[in-house]
């Protein structure tokens, strides 16, 4: 029987930080390979807040070995997409971008790959999307008014505005205190007793200084009931409040396209963080030559893993694949003596 000929040897699903970690590697090995992402590159950071500093330093960001120089001890977002964008123009990357990626089907001994554009076939497949996709609702009356979004950019827009965030990690903490210093009349509605343990330690200060000096004003144990065009409802423990609005932030997290992975065929643990199914020696799923790279791994735990322990993932994976050729092509062929 004849064998199929696949396009590539691997393609790689999302150009963030780890998919073109991903790329570097299979280049480095010269594996022919295409990265598709279906917004701009690293879309995530791109749609990060326009002032956010990394908790990491630079040298934890680095992809492939190529230095990341930054004149801050934490570096930008704009230093970072600079930085990556550097690395995948630099080295001539093979990325598609502005192309979503539609359906991945087994093929013989591969994988077919369609997207809105074009269809592809490679040999091995690697989901590198991330998390930043689809946001944790919060499924109450009002929440599709377009004064609601779940992703804050900068503050000026919110200038003189009465503006209440939701949540208590980093992303609330630092929309709060941007917009308050851009002349907000910010709220915050936390559902715990207190702001979040994994928000930054030189920001927690801050935070807790506003709100002792009444300059942000917070519901603990509380949580958003109804929106409407002017106003909003908040369940406290004191009762409801009703409190003039302009716009939410809802700033409740985001979790990874499972159900893309699903439809694939990676298994799902039913558990509460649903985790998909891998090999974290080799990032291959229950699928042969299908595999997960970066924060996806982590399913809705979406703080398990990072641009800086993710890293890995890249080597791992392309040193499956190299062993794997490489094992191929010393077997013994049919008609051999």
């Amino acid at each position: 029987m004849e064998q199929t000929t696949f396009a590539y040897d691997v393609l790689i699903i999302g150009a963030g930080p780890i998919g073109l970690a991903t790329a570097l590697a299979a280049q480095q090995a010269n594996l022919k390979y295409v990265v598709i992402e279906k917004g701009t590159l690293v879309n995530s950071l791109y749609n990060y807040p326009v002032h956010m500093t990394f908790f990491s330093t630079s040298e934890r960001l680095e992809i492939g070995g190529i230095p990341f120089v930054s004149i801050n001890r934490r570096p930008s977002r704009l230093e970072a997409m600079e930085y990556y964008r550097r690395v995948a123009t630099a080295h001539k990357l093979h990325v598609n971008l502005f192309e979503k990626v539609e359906k991945v089907t087994t093929n013989g001994n591969g994988y077919t790959v369609i997207t809105e554009k074009a269809t592809y076939t490679a040999t091995h497949v690697v989901i590198a999307t991330g998390f930043f996709d689809i946001e944790n609702r919060l499924d109450i009356p009002g929440e599709d008014l377009p004064k609601v979004t779940h992703y804050y950019k900068e503050p000026h827009f919110y200038t003189m505005q009465h503006v209440v965030v939701v949540g208590a990690n980093n992303s609330s903490v630092d929309a709060a205190l941007e917009t308050y210093r851009k002349g907000a009349h910010v709220t915050m509605v936390i559902r715990d007793g207190e702001i979040g343990s994994r928000v930054k330690y030189w920001v927690r200060p801050d935070m807790e200084n506003r709100i002792k000096e009444g300059s942000v004003k917070v519901y603990f144990h509380s949580s958003l009931t109804a929106i409407r065009p002017d106003s909003v409802d908040i369940q406290t423990p004191d009762g409801l409040v009703t409190i003039p609005n302009d716009y939410v932030l809802a700033m409740t997290g985001y979790r990874p396209d499972l159900p893309f992975l699903a439809d694939t065929g990676i298994e799902i643990a039913p558990a509460s963080n649903q985790c998909p199914t891998y090999n974290p020696d080799t990032m291959e799923t229950n699928l042969p030559n299908l595999y997960l790279a970066g924060v996806v791994c982590g399913g809705l735990d979406t703080h398990v893993w990072f641009i800086e322990n993710s890293r890995e993932h890249a080597e791992k994976i392309v040193a499956k694949i190299v062993r794997e050729r490489a094992g191929k092509q010393e077997a013994p062929q049919k008609g051999d003596s």
